[in-house]
């Protein structure tokens, strides 16, 4: 178990990385730099230019996190009952970093198509939580039983759900090229933009005030609960700095026209909130570890 845990972490720093590189990759429109799939051009380079190397150092990343998630699927798997409560989420894990490369060899061959890319940052999303799940079921251990879905409360339910929609918005907002369609906030006053690019903003603007209105109220009710686990305070904190950084980072964003630094930033940011809000969701309250203890209690007879 020593070892998974460490590996796992390994791994969710890994995918992180991964992630945010992929975000230089698309706001730096580096994604056709290597057009060829799975090397660059038939090559393992060049080097010597900037959208290639962005592309190619960012297909090598993908071929790490590719051989960590296996490592740790082993591992799991010969630790035998210890990690038998992590073998459901590293084996989705192992089928969502599958569909990840088919889908970054689908977004080369189809020259960048929108859709294909924002898929392939929903799915990396979705890869990122489940890692962060295995990596906090390693450390947390199988007595709570903290990764099924039903122990998830409805306000954690709500913030994991309403963070996806507005990473979901975001990416739809990126790859249909409205980014810079509304320079004012909260509304678009005075827009040169089309109507449709300013109504895809609009859109993603009202997912985040009610995706993060979601969010507040989750985290504000974990801190409001006094729990004695410094971690999840800790937690609990962290996420409301991070979503009120998040938000002055959109704005800014905004303001300045999208630029590719800002813009890279914005999501880099919205990973580390979602590993914060997806590790503290599955983190049961003081008054949910007692119940499930005592759940598993034997009985005298």
């Amino acid at each position: 178990m020593r070892w998974i845990r460490w590996l796992s972490a390994v791994t969710l720093i890994a995918t992180y990385c991964l992630i945010v590189l992929g975000s230089t990759v698309r706001v730096t429109n580096s994604g056709m730099g290597c057009p060829g799939w799975p090397l660059c051009s038939g090559q393992f380079g060049p080097i010597d230019k900037f959208s290639p190397l962005i592309e190619q150092s960012h297909r090598y990343l993908a071929s790490v996190v590719t051989v960590l998630v296996v490592l740790v699927a082993l591992l799991v798997w010969r630790a035998g009952p210890p990690a038998r409560h992590l073998r459901r989420p590293v084996s989705f894990a192992m089928g969502a970093i599958f569909v990840q490369i088919v889908l970054g060899a689908v977004t080369v061959l189809t020259k960048n198509a929108p859709w294909t890319v924002a898929i392939h940052l929903l799915v990396a999303m979705l890869f990122l939580g489940v890692v962060t799940v295995v990596t906090v079921g390693s450390i947390v251990g199988s007595k709570q039983t903290w990764l099924h879905p039903r122990r998830l409360s409805r306000n954690a339910w709500g913030a994991v759900g309403g963070l996806y929609l507005i990473i979901i918005s975001g990416s739809l907002v990126v790859d249909g090229g409205a980014q810079s369609a509304c320079r004012s906030w909260l509304v678009c006053q005075g827009s040169p933009a089309s109507g449709g690019l300013v109504a895809l903003q609009l859109i993603h603007r009202g997912i985040v005030i009610v995706g993060g209105t979601l969010i507040v109220v989750y985290l504000v009710s974990r801190v409001r609960t006094r729990e004695h686990r410094q971690p999840v305070r800790t937690l609990s904190v962290l996420g409301l700095f991070l979503l009120a950084l998040q938000i002055t980072v959109g704005i800014v964003n905004s303001s300045l026209g999208a630029p590719a630094g800002t813009a890279d930033v914005h999501l880099a940011t919205a990973s580390v909130l979602w590993i914060v809000i997806v590790a503290l969701a599955g983190l049961p309250t003081d008054a949910e570890s007692a119940e499930l203890l005592s759940d598993r209690a034997p009985v005298a007879n």
